[in-house]
């Protein structure tokens, strides 16, 4: 068990370059990896049952303690990420499976990952676990909703299908692992340091089976995507964090809304995009699951080192990573 701990949080600080080098991988010899895109439904079911393991009745906590920060940060995440991914489609003219897969990308709940990178930057991470957990649960009714207003222009959206592979592939194995938890606790504690590696490789194959299975779309259209995605990702962490910051909340809640925001769950976008739309359409989410990665370890690595007092009222001077330069030019 002590070297399965030791290879998870191996694989944990190395996630990206792990799912880049697989991908790397997946391009070159396409056949070891294309089977497993039969198995990306039940792969993210997989990832959405440990998610639940981890859950505690005190992730709720702050909804009914402190609610404005949770609402501000889930109406950020529903209102920013799908409508900056509408203008880039719009403003780069993707074609409509990758416009609609961009849209999609913006329109899933935040990803899991997001946790991890709050906590490194030291933000407010009951916010973000908070958020994470009550973006999931609202997604079967705002992610088909988000994609009919914004997608429906460029592929056929199905929103009650949706709704349904939803609540089947996330709503479903969550609840499932908050029973677990709650009646099996010394299961969940001793399995609890394995399941970041599970996840882990769980992504992995879903990302490099997506990547072996659109070998030819990559080569043509591989660049065009990832300036989609790093614009996305780039405007979703600016624009969270001011919309944070002009709300006035406290800096390590703008920390935290700004990476739940910025970082989606990629894998359910790449679930739902072969499921409902074309393999090309799941290429977004599938560059998002590495890049995300790298942006929210830089970033919070920037935050660790500009350590702010643990106050939720007090709005002092800022170390702002996004425009005093100043700071940077020291």
């Amino acid at each position: 068990m002590k070297a399965l701990n030791k290879i998870s949080s191996l694989a944990g600080k190395h996630f990206a370059l792990i799912v880049i080098v697989f991908s790397v991988l997946a391009f070159m010899v396409p056949s070891l990896f294309s089977s497993f895109g039969a198995y990306i439904t039940i792969l993210l079911g997989v990832v959405m049952f440990g998610m639940g393991l981890t859950l505690k009745a005190s992730d709720f906590k702050l909804v009914f303690t402190n609610p404005i920060p949770v609402l501000i940060g889930v109406v950020a995440q529903f209102s920013i990420m799908p409508t900056i991914a509408f203008i880039i489609a719009y403003s780069l003219k993707l074609p409509a499976e990758l416009a609609a897969g961009l849209v999609l990308l913006g329109s899933v709940p935040g990803g899991t990952s997001s946790n991890v990178m709050v906590y490194l930057a030291k933000g407010n991470v009951p916010l973000s676990i908070t958020m994470t957990t009550v973006s999931t649960l609202l997604a079967p009714i705002m992610t088909p909703f988000l994609l009919l207003i914004f997608a429906g222009q460029w592929l056929p959206v199905d929103p009650m299908s949706m709704f349904i592979s939803i609540v089947q592939v996330i709503i479903i194995p969550i609840i499932l692992g908050l029973l677990v938890n709650k009646f099996l606790p010394t299961v969940t504690s001793k399995s609890e340091s394995v399941l970041p590696l599970i996840s882990i490789v769980a992504i992995t194959i879903i990302v490099s089976a997506i990547v072996a299975n659109n070998k030819e779309n990559i080569a043509t259209a591989g660049i065009l995507v990832f300036v989609a995605v790093l614009l996305h990702n780039g405007f979703g962490l600016l624009l969270g964090y001011y919309a944070a910051k002009a709300l006035r909340l406290s800096r390590q809640d703008q920390r935290a809304i700004s990476i739940e925001v910025g970082m989606q769950n990629s894998g359910l976008g790449v679930a739902l995009a072969a499921a409902y739309f074309t393999p090309l359409a799941a290429l977004p989410s599938a560059f998002a699951s590495a890049w995300q990665v790298i942006t929210g370890t830089i970033l919070a690595s920037y935050w660790a080192k500009h350590e702010v007092p643990n106050d939720t009222k007090e709005m002092q001077p800022l170390h702002d990573p996004f425009s005093d330069a100043e700071d940077l030019s020291k």
